[in-house]
């Protein structure tokens, strides 16, 4: 069992950036795949990043490619997801996710979640 906490949402204007950071309990952080999702109310949760165990593959939704920057730090159990110029789209509430078997963007594919944080850009 993992257990996933995010955290660093919160409110901020367009153009602003934002760091979420999700912390993984356990002492085998290194063997899971993460993934960085998001889900706006009346839509589908959506993937917008993933990065493999030991950080050298990196995946991006175009919608944020460019803008977000998924990383890890296996020693403190920690991955991040950097988000610059965010945009009104960007809303949602976001979960970092473990993947004990493959790497992917498919949220069928993830085994554990993390709670959710919330991250509201105005215009």
């Amino acid at each position: 069992q993992v257990q996933l906490v995010e955290s660093g949402g919160g409110l901020v204007q367009a153009g602003g950036s934002l760091r979420l950071s999700c912390a993984a309990s356990g002492r085998t952080f290194s063997s899971y795949n993460m993934g960085w999702f998001r889900q706006a109310p009346g839509k589908e949760r959506e993937c917008v990043a993933v990065i493999s165990r030991y950080g050298g593959t990196t995946w991006y939704a175009d919608s944020v490619k460019g803008r977000f920057t998924i990383s890890r730090d296996n020693a403190k159990n920690t991955v991040y997801l950097q988000m610059n110029t965010l945009k009104p789209e960007d809303t949602a509430v976001y979960y970092c996710a473990a993947a004990r078997f493959t790497y992917s963007s498919s949220r069928s594919e993830y085994d554990y979640w993390g709670q959710g944080t919330q991250v509201t850009v105005s215009s």
